[in-house]
């Protein structure tokens, strides 16, 4: 606001001088795109070849998706994407299971399958006294066997005592007879 006349306007946010594209950058991003267009098509093109020769496609000297995988990677990858974490990781247990529940307890008792849904792992033992046994450690078992395998994968543990002997259907059956369940209940 000088008397000498208006005082010069300062230049707005968008007005500010953004730089043209000058036609050499132009024909860059032109080369690119067209590069790119032929990449694709070529990589097309010898997809098709290969696949008239009766090839396929080929696994070349770089490292790509179709290279043979080790075993264990493979078999880990398949667990991964199956979603199968839970049950592989308690198949581990029911192989460590003298380690993890001890050596005498071991020899009495074992896991017979783990239901998934319920998280619950049934074991079964020999005898009941054993069977009363686990029950009374169940609490601890389950609370190791978490942190062995990861908080809230084993929820419960039922304990099953022995199995009476089968239930046997011949020709010698008394009518109204239940069997052996008559003594072993």
């Amino acid at each position: 606001m000088s008397a000498d006349g208006p005082a010069p306007e300062a230049p707005e946010p968008e007005a500010r001088k953004v730089p043209e594209s000058s036609g050499v950058d132009l024909a860059r991003v032109a080369l690119r795109a067209a590069k790119e267009a032929a990449r694709a098509r070529g990589d097309a093109a010898q997809q098709k070849r290969q696949a008239r020769r009766g090839g396929g496609l080929r696994s070349g000297a770089r490292a790509d998706g179709r290279d043979p995988m080790a075993l264990g990677s493979a078999i880990n990858r398949l667990i991964t994407e199956r979603g199968w974490e839970a049950p592989a990781a308690v198949g581990g247990v029911m192989g460590r299971w003298p380690q993890i529940v001890g050596e005498d307890l071991a020899k009495h008792c074992e896991p017979e399958r783990y239901d998934e849904d319920e998280r619950v792992l049934i074991v079964r033992c020999d005898s009941t006294a054993w069977a009363t046994n686990l029950r009374l450690l169940a609490p601890q078992l389950v609370a190791r066997l978490n942190e062995d395998l990861g908080h809230g994968t084993v929820a419960v543990i039922k304990v099953h005592g022995p199995a009476g002997p089968s239930r046997r259907f011949g020709p010698l059956r008394a009518p109204g007879s239940t069997g052996p369940g008559d003594t072993y209940g």
